[in-house]
């Protein structure tokens, strides 16, 4: 039995729709993967930025010896 045109095109059209679906998920799949990256990224960065200053400040302790005050008497 032949298919009708209109079957044929039902297929056609469910068969778009799958593809079209499967495209969006791998857009969104890249995307969320690279939004990780970028927030793993950001939180590597933001961790070294806060031992440098840490390091910085240890290092400028050592450096520069407390002032004593001078009592007023």
């Amino acid at each position: 039995m032949q298919k009708t045109v209109k079957s044929r095109a039902e297929e056609q059209f469910t068969a778009t729709q799958k593809k079209d679906e499967k495209i969006l998920k791998d857009k969104e799949k890249a995307r969320r993967e690279r939004a990780e990256s970028v927030a793993r990224l950001r939180g590597l960065r933001l961790a070294k930025e806060a031992a440098d200053k840490e390091a910085a400040e240890a290092e400028a302790k050592k450096k520069a010896p407390a002032k004593k005050k001078k009592s007023r008497s």
